[in-house]
């Protein structure tokens, strides 16, 4: 079990990368699809992500190519990457599943809970 809860952008790197490799651009447009539209990445913020999350072993480059004179790195998850979201992902899951049994068994919502 992963001793911290990954940050959000993190998580959604490894989202975007959970199905299939993908370049820089595509890996922002993705974030954003899987986001709902609630979080673009910039390419800084993204690179720099990439970079950390390759030195740890949660990605690959997958491939490299010149593309209208620019090379272009194809990014995949690894096997350490993929267990990584999965606990991540059963870790979100276990807390979501706690917080509706909570709300079913208290209907009227947070009762007796000032603000």
């Amino acid at each position: 079990m992963t001793e911290q809860p990954l940050r959000e952008p993190t998580l959604l790197l490894l989202t975007a990368l959970a199905d299939a490799p993908r370049h820089g651009y595509a890996l922002m447009k993705e974030i954003e699809k899987v986001s709902r539209g609630r979080v673009r990445m910039r390419a800084g913020t993204l690179y720099g992500a990439l970079d950390r999350l390759l030195k740890q072993g949660l990605v690959r480059v997958e491939r490299e190519e010149i593309v209208d004179s620019r090379m272009r790195r194809t990014y995949a998850l690894t096997g350490a990457g993929a267990g990584l979201l999965a606990e991540e992902a059963e870790r979100l899951r276990a807390t979501a599943d706690e917080a509706v049994r909570r709300l079913s068994a208290n209907p009227s919502g947070a009762d007796g809970v000032t603000a």
